[in-house]
């Protein structure tokens, strides 16, 4: 018999509907996160120089480790601060 074991210990995951996407960047600041993956800071930074060079705003953070979701001191942060946020995902 196969047993498989969730590794987020949610015996019943939240569902949430996806937020409908802007219509548009401009106005809106970019929330650029890194999970703490290595080289997702390169991914970033070139993700980065391409927003701002079209003239959006963005803000950075990172998140301590990979391993765990961001702490909520973080999320609350970012969910203040930005309108939307690009994870990097690397490896």
């Amino acid at each position: 018999m196969t047993v498989l074991l969730d590794p987020t210990s949610e015996r019943s995951p939240t569902i949430r509907p996806r937020l409908a996407r802007p219509e548009r960047l401009e106005g809106l600041t970019i929330g650029l996160l890194d999970i703490a993956k290595p080289r997702g800071d390169v991914f970033l930074d070139r993700l980065e120089a391409r927003l701002n060079e079209r003239g959006l705003a963005t803000r950075r953070y990172k998140k301590p480790t990979n391993t765990r979701p961001a702490p909520v001191p973080l999320q609350q942060q970012i969910a203040t601060e930005v309108n939307l946020v690009i994870e990097g995902l690397s490896d």
